[in-house]
């Protein structure tokens, strides 16, 4: 059963920073139905377990943005 996640996301200021955040998470395959979204500064997916949400976190940060 897959569970919800969101996490906030610094650093996404415009409609570039959100390709690039969704460009990052399109590298983890198990998280699904993925929406960044800038007005709410936030990711929200699913995904099978909580080891994948470091992995999204690995990404996104490599992408060059930081979590709160």
């Amino acid at each position: 059963m897959s569970e919800s996640y969101e996490l906030r996301v610094s650093g996404m200021n415009c409609m570039h920073c959100v390709s690039a955040v969704t460009r990052a998470m399109e590298t983890v395959s198990e998280a699904t139905d993925v929406v960044v979204s800038l007005e709410k500064a936030q990711v929200s997916f699913t995904a099978p377990d909580s080891s994948v949400r470091e992995k999204v976190r690995d990404a996104i940060v490599s992408a060059g943005y930081s979590l709160q």
